[in-house]
């Protein structure tokens, strides 16, 4: 039986406990929609990137951050793309370089390892940082 594509759409403020509240909804939704080991790797990507949308960029109107996702029943795999679009910073986000004894900037590069692909686009209501895992 084939499952359709569907979408999902939170709004979070903009501080920590956002990120919470984004992980929390997506494995909520996607619990028995997908196999446990992308449900983890998606609820780690979404924490990633809302946290840095609160460290890192300007909040939207409202003092928030939208958080999506988006499934896509796949032949081989299912695909789970997530968006957390922000008001936008100085810098787009970038991968970063740092050694064992950082505290902080591995960020996307967990984004990075654990989906295929990722990306930013900005556009007039700010930035959004996107991947999709499968």
């Amino acid at each position: 039986m084939a499952l359709a594509e569907r979408s999902w759409c939170v709004v979070v403020p903009h501080h920590s406990g956002g990120a919470r509240i984004a992980r929390h909804r997506l494995a909520a939704e996607l619990t028995d929609a997908v196999p446990p080991e992308l449900l983890s790797d998606a609820v780690a990507v979404v924490a990633e990137l809302v946290g840095n949308a609160v460290r890192h960029a300007d909040p939207l109107p409202g003092g928030v951050v939208r958080v999506s996702w988006r499934l896509r029943p796949g032949i081989d795999s299912d695909i789970v793309e997530v968006r957390v679009t922000d008001g936008g910073a100085a810098a787009p986000p970038t991968l970063r370089t740092v050694g064992p004894e950082s505290l902080d900037g591995r960020g996307l590069c967990i984004v990075a390892a654990l989906s295929g692909r990722w990306g930013v686009e900005r556009d007039g209501l700010g930035q959004s940082v996107w991947a999709e895992l499968s």
